[in-house]
């Protein structure tokens, strides 16, 4: 081992200095071999000319530190080949240039072979490489004259690599190589800007929806409290404003009745009094939304020859005959459907009753196989054209509201009427929606409570 005295001295003003020595094994011509124990003494030792003895087992060594022999000579570096993927793109051949070296997309494996010539001790060459793109720094190895990559990213490299000899002298120039790596498809800056337009067209595209979804839920709540209030309309006409005109007709007859026949004036005043009571019972259901309809049984002939009997009761001047007709076998109807077919028959008898003069009603119920059929018929004065005509006018909301319910329900209603001639009201239904069966009833039920609800 060897330290010159230049680095000796720079390690003595420096201590963190890192000092650099020479070293001779094998290679150099040196015995390694252990030295035992042996009567010749001392084992190393100086001679007056300033030679160094080494005893070694097998014989002596001799170094004369004033003529040593040192390599000078910078050994040249060249780059052999580039491996991608198992595959030579190029070779250091002569006559072999390298323009524009471009490996294939998506390349794993890199594998560069590169040399330095140095004849005297080849084994202590020493490399320093440094791959421009991907390494920082260099990197050192000794006697290693392969380097590998894997994955690269797409881009321009420039792979640089120099050498030193034996006795540490650098060839600072060697030698150098450019390639680059071509993208893949979705790797490439025109595939990423189609991504980000894809993505501000799709963020765009969310937030258009979702603002036409909050204008739809805006306009169903509008629609869902306009078709509310005029369910509450309709009510307050079908059923509590008809409950207060027929306890205005009967306080009238009470009052006409009050000087002559105070007996039956009284009688009358006791039915009054009874049918307030069922009208204030009525109200405070319809407010709660929990009116006990009188249709809550099926039978529905029953349910309107009762209604029809106590309109007649309440008619003044004159009684028209009345009658139910039920044509058909008699078949369960949905109990939202029969509710609300009832309501339309009242409707129309309330009219033929109070407001027609009609000498005969009837009313005719027809369950057939394809459908089902109320018609509603009187001889009265008929309905004013003007009135049947539009869908609804100022203290006129009857015929609207029927049409609305029939609407609700599936059904197709139609209204005919002439001066003097009458009046015919008419809906008819499928069978397939107005009656119930074990098989649909929970389709049917489902249909039904959402049009209800809306």
């Amino acid at each position: 081992m060897r330290i010159a005295r230049t680095e000796l001295d720079a390690w003595i003003a420096e201590p963190k200095r890192r000092i650099e020595t020479s070293a001779w094994d094998a290679g150099d011509g040196v015995r390694l071999r252990s030295v035992a124990a042996t009567r010749y003494t001392p084992r190393v030792a100086k001679s007056t000319d300033g030679k160094l003895w080494f005893v070694t087992n097998d014989g002596v060594q001799v170094l004369d530190p004033h003529h040593l022999t040192v390599n000078k000579l910078a050994p040249p570096v060249r780059i052999e080949e580039i491996i991608a993927d198992h595959k030579i793109y190029w070779q250091n051949l002569p006559g072999v240039g390298v323009w524009n070296l471009r490996l294939s997309p998506r390349t794993r494996d890199l594998q560069i072979d590169y040399t330095a010539l140095s004849l005297v001790a080849p084994e202590k060459v020493h490399f320093k490489y440094k791959l421009e793109g991907q390494d920082r720094d260099w990197r050192e190895v000794v006697n290693d004259r392969q380097v590998q990559y894997s994955n690269l990213p797409p881009g321009t490299y420039r792979f640089r690599v120099i050498a030193s000899n034996n006795n540490g002298v650098w060839n600072e120039q060697g030698d150098a190589l450019e390639f680059s790596v071509a993208p893949a498809y979705y790797q490439t800056n025109w595939f990423r800007a189609l991504c980000t337009v894809f993505f501000l067209v799709l963020l765009s595209a969310a937030y258009l929806l979702r603002v036409r979804q909050l204008h739809n839920q805006f306009e169903m709540t509008l629609d869902a409290r306009v078709g509310e209030r005029t369910r509450i309309a309709r009510e307050l006409h079908d059923t509590l404003l008809q409950s207060a005109h027929g306890m205005l007709l009967r306080f009238q007859t009470v009052s006409q009745l009050l000087p002559e026949r105070p007996t039956e004036a009284k009688e009358r005043l006791d039915s009054a009094i009874e049918q307030t009571a069922d009208f204030i019972t009525e109200a405070r259901d319809e407010v709660q939304g929990l009116r006990d309809s009188v249709v809550q049984g099926n039978d529905l002939a029953l349910a309107i020859s009762t209604l029809g009997d106590e309109l007649a009761a309440d008619s003044t001047g004159h009684r028209p005959a009345f009658r139910v007709a039920v044509e058909g076998q008699s078949r369960d109807l949905h109990p939202i459907l029969r509710d609300e077919v009832y309501k339309i028959a009242a409707e129309a008898l309330r009219n033929a009753f109070l407001h027609a003069k009609a000498k005969q009603v009837e009313v005719e119920i027809r369950y057939d196989n394809e459908r089902f059929r109320l018609r509603v018929r009187d001889d009265g004065k008929g309905i004013d054209a003007a009135v049947l005509s539009r869908q609804g006018i100022e203290g006129h909301y009857g015929l609207p509201g029927m049409r609305e319910r029939a609407t609700l329900i599936g059904g197709k209603l139609t209204i005919w009427s002439e001066a003097d001639a009458g009046t015919e009201v008419e809906l008819r239904v499928s069978a397939d929606i107005a009656y119930v069966s074990a098989r649909r009833s929970s389709w049917f039920s489902r249909k039904f409570a959402a049009k209800a609800k809306a």
